[in-house]
């Protein structure tokens, strides 16, 4: 097998959406099957990936089977290619896991496909959008004009910035994926982009060590009043610890000692970002006063238990990384708040912990978002206390947090040193970057109740499921509204808000209880991945 070159413990598995259809266990026992029809039916799939699905090698989230409306997180242009998972970078990173299996350098070369959609769609900064028009710059300007401006709850696509995001992970994905395709072969015009997405995530942070969630500034966009928050201090979608995580695998992989300083800049943030008691937990994005801010209209100035939980994990990873004693010194306190704004049990979704979604500072009041009026014309959001109907989204397992505290507690900081990359050492180098225990469970190599081997079901199914055009059939239950021009000023009479979309003018994605058979990247890396596996696992002994 070929090596690979992503760092286990340091760049998270790929992000793949969270309702991808299981394909249905065989009924009875299968013969395993053959290795190389495991094979024949990857390389049947991808063959149409690449070569009918993709956009000059990039890739958007889902496609009706004709092609006549493809979707991202919002609809697509035909032209348009998406870097926002499970887009281009993804699928790159499954191309590569492919590769690394069979030693086909057909992935290989579908790899570098995807890896140039990328190239030509980077920002002259370094970063990436999270949309790529081959088109051109008035494509997507017409693009965020029309369908993006009309997505109500999407404010994100609202305003044509003309910049990098790091919202979404849609840089580092995209720099991460490039930069282990680089280490493959050490093609040139790669390290070029990788070197510019290295450059980007070290301009555009600031001296106390933060990052915004776009770069360069661009100018300002207000909306219902509210400042522009593109360029406040982002801890939303993880911002700062994937951009430690993409630094620190830049450091060990290229040599580049250099990075040390800003990703302990970067560290050393969390513990100020820390607010005081009675709410010592973090929000979503701060000022450079180091204040919580608000950012899209229903994101207000608040803390965030969610935030709180991943910045809690994000300090363990920094004690890992380093054995000081300042990382874990927050995390009493923060736990403790964490268990007091629990919400009331009648708000749970889930057993455990449950959560809403933003707790005021200094009082520790719960907020709940809500909005009214049809489309993104006439409607709006609002913030208020009455939490009457809100239910808790978010769950946190601080059982779990404080185990892994008094764990950390109790390792000697030279165990762990030795296993830093910040000091030259581990982790050890993974081959597979999609890892399916991580997308569905642990449950393959295992056998079911009735005794049958799961893999060797799961792999049955995958391969007679395999569609005559190439790809494996998936319910698109998700769609749009097809863009139809600005909504009215008032709501249509007789509107009922569903909630996830408005009115038919709305161009916000949302989802149906039945939709049609269609394509998905999703689908199709979720399905690789497994087959992959069973390749590598049995490929040397047939």
């Amino acid at each position: 097998m070929k090596p690979a070159y992503l760092l286990a413990g340091v760049c998270t598995l790929a992000l793949l959406p969270s309702a991808l259809p299981v394909m249905a266990q065989a009924e009875q026992s299968q013969t395993a099957p053959e290795v190389s029809t495991v094979e024949d039916t990857m390389k049947t799939a991808t063959r149409f990936m690449v070569e009918d699905v993709a956009t000059n090698g990039g890739y958007v989230w889902a496609y009706l089977p004709d092609f006549s409306r493809r979707w991202g997180e919002m609809e697509a242009y035909p032209s348009m290619v998406w870097t926002q998972a499970p887009g281009t970078p993804e699928m790159g990173e499954i191309f590569l896991d492919a590769y690394h299996a069979t030693g086909d350098e057909y992935y290989y070369d579908a790899a570098m496909k995807a890896a140039q959609a990328l190239i030509d769609g980077q920002h002259p900064s370094g970063g990436w959008n999270y949309v790529i028009d081959t088109a051109g710059e008035e494509s997507i300007k017409r693009w965020y004009d029309t369908i993006g401006r009309n997505g109500w709850r999407l404010e994100e696509f609202q305003h044509y910035y003309g910049n990098a995001t790091f919202d979404d992970h849609a840089t580092v994905e995209s720099g991460t994926f490039l930069m282990r395709l680089y280490l493959e072969k050490r093609d040139p015009e790669v390290k070029k982009a990788v070197d510019k997405a290295i450059s980007f995530v070290l301009d555009s942070q600031y001296a106390n060590g933060g990052w915004p969630q776009r770069w360069p500034d661009a100018p300002d966009f207000e909306k219902h009043g509210q400042p522009d928050y593109t360029g406040f201090i982002t801890l939303n979608d993880e911002v700062a610890q994937k951009n430690i995580d993409f630094l620190l695998l830049a450091m060990q992989q290229l040599d580049r000692p250099e990075l040390e300083e800003p990703i302990r800049r970067a560290m050393d943030l969390f513990i100020e970002l820390q607010q005081p008691q009675p709410t010592p937990g973090w929000a979503l994005q701060y000022t450079m006063e180091l204040e919580p801010a608000s950012a899209r209209t229903y994101e207000p100035a608040a803390i965030s238990p969610h935030t709180t939980d991943a910045s809690i994990k994000s300090l363990f990873h920094f004690y890992e990384l380093t054995g000081d004693d300042k990382y874990l010194a927050p995390i009493p306190a923060a736990l403790e708040w964490l268990e007091k704004v629990e919400a009331p049990a009648e708000a749970h979704t889930d057993s455990g912990r449950n959560y809403y979604r933003y707790v005021e500072a200094g009082t520790n009041r719960f907020m709940a978002v809500r909005r009214r009026g049809s489309n993104a014309q006439n409607g709006e959001y609002y913030v208020n206390y009455d939490m009457t109907g809100e239910m808790a989204e978010k769950r946190v397992d601080t059982d779990a947090l404080w185990q892994r505290y008094e764990t950390l507690q109790a390792t000697p900081a030279e165990q762990l040193i030795a296993q830093s990359p910040l000091y030259g050492n581990g982790p050890s180098l993974m081959p597979y970057y999609v890892v399916t225990d991580d997308i569905v469970g642990s449950d393959l190599n295992t056998q079911s109740d009735d005794g049958r081997d799961v893999t060797e079901a799961r792999i049955h199914d995958l391969v007679q499921s395999l569609g005559e055009d190439g790809y494996w059939p998936t319910e698109l239950r998700t769609t749009s509204h097809p863009y139809k021009g600005p909504g009215p000023d008032s709501p249509p009479e007789g509107f009922v808000d569903r909630g996830q979309v408005g009115d038919e003018w709305d161009t916000s994605p949302f989802t149906m209880e039945s939709g049609p058979m269609g394509i998905s990247t999703g689908t199709y890396i979720r399905n690789m991945s497994f087959l992959i596996e069973y390749v590598d696992e049995r490929g040397d002994d047939q």
